[in-house]
């Protein structure tokens, strides 16, 4: 670095070690520096206290003032800590401690090391505000490639969390999320917030009339729903069912249960699948002997998991041809399902075979689960 190689040695060494003749002021000031051990050995030979940390009282003359600072206390003490270092390519480092002796040191060595300090110190500061304007200089340029790219990408987006606002935004990036300013950021870094606020609008705009469009299906359909399950009554309904709904107390639910008897009537004489996952993990559980048999089974304490089967046995491929046949326009799969006891997996029911037939009539999907175990 430049600003390094511009100190010497040679010059940090050059220091008056008197005062020129029209220096008559001094300033009485504490110089704090360490000791290793042999220089606590050697202090003790000398006949010193052999304390780690020294403090000497030294006379500073005014001209020598640059070596002195003074904190809030009015405290001066002599510039030896923080200590600043030529480090090689490392530039000037600075060092959170006082020098350190092997031996007490002389004051004009103490004085030495203050000048050292005092010249570094300002080179290091140097380094560190050009350091720190090329970090800066990066960052904006980083930052404006970013908003660059989001500004030219119509289908970007800020994070909804926080939310965006014409003056501020959070934009997700591959090296992490970075926050936009309007008031401190420059061209182009400053035009995100705006964009991104205005395309936030436009995105709940276009959901809110999603959202409306929806449901006005769905009211759509409802009505149409109630309309077919009205005209089903009229025509295929049971005269108490007739006469609940003309007074629109008739429950959907008993519509479509009549309409499914309906549709599948030719499998009226087939065992449903019984949902009783319950009963079968508690009967499973009495015949254990491991400590379950008086537990008590709730459905919330099962896990049920459902598939469709990929493969068949000969009689379940019978049963799916021949439901398949009374009913063409339906659609029939043999489901498997598996029942867990969810605070002990090892207890499993299962598999267990069932036939789900789905069909349509009108605006409903009718379906039913019949039993495909064997007899």
């Amino acid at each position: 670095m430049d600003t390094v190689t511009a100190i010497s040695e040679r010059r940090l060494e050059a220091v008056p070690t008197a005062a020129g003749p029209a220096s008559t002021r001094v300033l009485t000031v504490t110089a704090t520096y360490l000791l290793s051990e042999e220089g606590r050995k050697t202090s003790l030979l000398d006949g010193g206290d052999g304390k780690a940390v020294q403090q000497l009282s030294v006379q500073v003359p005014a001209n020598r003032l640059h070596l002195v600072t003074v904190d809030a206390h009015g405290v001066a003490r002599l510039k030896l800590k923080p200590q600043y270092r030529l480090d090689g390519d490392n530039g000037i480092v600075r060092v959170d401690a006082a020098p350190t002796y092997d031996a007490p040191p002389e004051v004009e060595e103490l004085f030495r090391e203050a000048a050292r300090n005092h010249q570094l110190e300002r080179a290091y500061h140097a380094e560190r505000q050009t350091a720190k304007a090329k970090r800066r200089e990066a960052d904006q340029e980083r930052r404006a490639a970013i908003a660059k790219t989001f500004l030219a990408d119509p289908a970007r987006r800020a994070l909804v969390h926080p939310t965006p606002s014409p003056k501020r935004c959070l934009v997700e990036t591959e090296e992490g999320r970075v926050f936009f300013d309007a008031d401190t950021d420059v061209a182009p870094a400053r035009d995100v917030p705006a964009e991104a606020h205005r395309r936030f609008r436009g995105d709940l705009r276009v959901m809110r009339e999603q959202n409306l469009r929806t449901r006005a299906e769905q009211l759509a359909q409802h009505e149409e729903k109630k309309k077919f399950a009205a005209e089903w009554i009229a025509v295929h309904g049971s005269a108490d069912q007739q006469a609940r709904q003309a007074a629109g107390v008739l429950p959907i639910d008993e519509v479509i249960d009549a309409m499914t008897d309906h549709a599948f009537r030719c499998l009226a004489d087939r065992r449903r699948y019984a949902p009783d996952g319950a009963a079968r993990v508690q009967a499973l559980l009495r015949n254990q002997n491991d400590g379950h048999q008086g537990t008590t089974v709730a459905v919330t304490d099962l896990e049920v998991s459902g598939a469709n089967a990929e493969t068949m046995t000969s009689s379940q491929f019978g049963l799916i041809s021949e439901i398949r046949g009374l009913l063409p326009d339906a659609t029939v799969v043999l489901r498997v399902h598996k029942i867990t006891l969810k605070r002990d997996p090892r207890v499993t029911v299962g598999p267990l075979f069932g036939v789900l037939v789905t069909q349509r009539v009108g605006p409903f999907t009718l379906r039913r689960e019949y039993d495909a175990e064997t007899p």
